[in-house]
């Protein structure tokens, strides 16, 4: 079961806009929510869901606006949360911004498109690109009643029918993120891969597009186990995508809505070789300064760069007259961080630079007892992922018959990537 009812308060806790849903809870029952959420602050729960009686209060703040649903004890509370953000982001497509004059401005549009969203207390149509082609922003101004586009009645909801382009594009961005932990005397405690598959689409009509991956499952079925293939984890994919397909023979076979999404995401809990090793010898002279010598080495081919790599080494908080010397890139102070930051724009692989930097420190401060901060690394590497993923092939079939070429794009990032020093 999901919402009774859903309302728009303002900072204070006025109702600005309410719909009822269910008709199960009074709707009075929200003039209780400021007053048992200020009780809640001060006893410092900042839990988002408030139970009292048999009513839970599902809240969201935006700006300086509660988004708060009410339902009877047995809620799903992830699904209440999700349509909650998502209908922030449906008022922020139509309003540009969400805020308590854009909900004044707008009353007769938000009570339309709230009757669309949910019905029942169940969440339906939430794509604002679906909801804008039959609710416009200047409201109903249609002598008959309306006919919902086909994509809401339709199997493909998140696609609407008849789009036309003058070029047919897809664009694929393959996109991994590396969150590493080493202990200070170098040993990985933690590493893993967190990808994701994002497209781009602007292909006309309704294409149907196959995409193929080496998949080590897929590959080990039909006999080309010694292939280079990669075993994903916990595969997560868009709704489009048909699900009995992938399961039946590793096909990933989907029509995709229109523009940009996510079309899957992926982990890999494998052992990372750290990308960027940075090593550091910290030397501390009791009351008058610090000094660090930072050793960084790209452990990936020669023929990748990582660019725009910053690493954020933590000094003293009472550290003062900073100076540096590095064979390459630039450093700067950044004192509201309380540490140093050494840019590389490019950084090819299997290279090692060096920074030296210099800190006095007051000498009326004692010695440091607690632990170190760790070091953090920022990094892109175009062209290239860590897990080895790779897309085989991406085909599109459109009864049409049109050629369309699609654009492939690899890149490793930094995640949580951080090095402990001693």
């Amino acid at each position: 079961m999901s919402a009774s009812a859903v309302y728009l308060l303002d900072s204070k806790g006025k109702v600005l806009i309410s719909r009822n849903y269910r008709g199960d809870i009074d709707m009075s029952v929200i003039d209780k929510f400021m007053t048992l959420l200020m009780e809640r602050e001060e006893d410092m729960n900042t839990s988002p869901i408030i139970q009292h009686g048999n009513t839970t209060f599902i809240f969201i703040k935006y700006n300086s606006l509660y988004l708060v649903a009410t339902s009877k004890k047995n809620a799903n509370v992830t699904m209440v949360f999700s349509f909650l953000h998502k209908l922030v982001q449906v008022f922020i497509e139509y309003f540009k911004e969400l805020e308590e004059e854009s909900i004044r401005d707008n009353f007769v549009l938000i009570y339309e498109l709230l009757d669309e969203v949910m019905d029942f207390g169940f969440p339906q149509t939430t794509d604002s690109k679906i909801l804008q082609e039959f609710i416009t922003q200047e409201g109903h101004k249609m002598e008959i009643a309306p006919r919902p586009p086909p994509a809401v009645t339709n199997a493909v909801s998140w696609r609407p029918e008849k789009i036309k382009y003058r070029k047919n594009e897809v664009f694929l961005d393959v996109i991994e993120s590396v969150n590493l932990l080493v202990s200070a005397n170098g040993n990985v405690l933690r590493s893993e891969i967190v990808g994701s598959v994002k497209m781009r689409v602007y292909l006309s009509g309704m294409p149907e597009l196959r995409l193929g991956l080496n998949d080590k499952v897929l590959f080990e079925s039909t006999g080309r186990g010694k292939s280079k293939s990669v075993e994903l984890e916990d595969v997560k994919f868009h709704q489009c995508v048909r699900l009995s397909r992938f399961e039946n023979d590793r096909t990933i076979s989907f029509i995709p809505p229109d523009g940009e999404f996510e079309l899957m995401s992926y982990r890999l809990n494998t052992h990372v070789k750290p990308l960027i090793w940075v090593e550091s010898v910290i030397e501390r002279h009791a009351h008058s300064r610090v000094e660090y010598m930072i050793k960084a080495k790209s452990q990936f081919k020669r023929r990748s760069t990582a660019n725009n790599v910053e690493i954020i080494i933590p000094v003293p908080a009472d550290a003062d007259s900073p100076k540096f010397k590095t064979t390459v890139g630039s450093c700067k102070y950044a004192p509201d961080m309380n540490a140093v930051i050494w840019t590389v724009k490019s950084f090819p692989g299997g290279k090692e630079y060096l920074m030296r930097a210099h800190f006095g420190l007051p000498s009326v401060v004692g010695e440091e007892t607690e632990g170190r901060p760790p070091i953090h690394v920022k990094f892109e590497i175009p062209y290239f992922t860590v897990s080895g993923i790779q897309v085989r092939y991406l085909k599109i079939i459109e009864k049409s018959g049109y050629q369309a070429l699609p654009w492939v794009r690899y890149i490793t990032q930094n995640g949580d990537y951080q090095l402990r020093t001693q």
